[in-house]
């Protein structure tokens, strides 16, 4: 048996603010939709990999998730970690920084935590 990773998810309150956050910090596109009735995925390439973001918009959902004091996150490596922090800093979307270890991580709109790490 083989296994290999195919996508993460994550559930979202608005959709177009979360694909909007997601193009401007991290070039993720779109590159597959699923609509239903209740609910709508949204499948997030970077256009070098395979591995997805899924994310579900419920239709009916109105209040935030919790996220709970799980620190789960997905993390990003980046060719240029500078230019990277410089923009996700004037995005406002840094929520913490460790100088000393060169990561830092940022926040999407529904409080999810992604990091960036720079490139070899």
């Amino acid at each position: 048996m083989n296994f290999k990773f195919a996508h993460n998810n994550f559930n979202v309150l608005n959709l177009e603010k979360s694909l909007t956050f997601y193009e401007e910090a991290l070039g993720l596109k779109e590159v597959k939709r699923h609509e239903s009735k209740d609910f709508t995925l949204v499948y997030l390439g970077d256009g070098s990999t395979t591995h997805c973001l899924e994310l579900t918009y419920l239709h009916d959902r109105t209040e935030a998730y919790n996220l709970g004091e799980n620190e789960f996150h997905l993390a990003f490596v980046v060719d240029d970690y500078e230019a990277a922090l410089k923009k996700h800093k004037e995005m406002d979307c840094v929520i913490y920084e460790n100088e000393a270890m060169r990561i830092y991580f940022i926040v999407d709109p529904d409080g999810y935590w992604l990091e960036v790490v720079p490139g070899k």
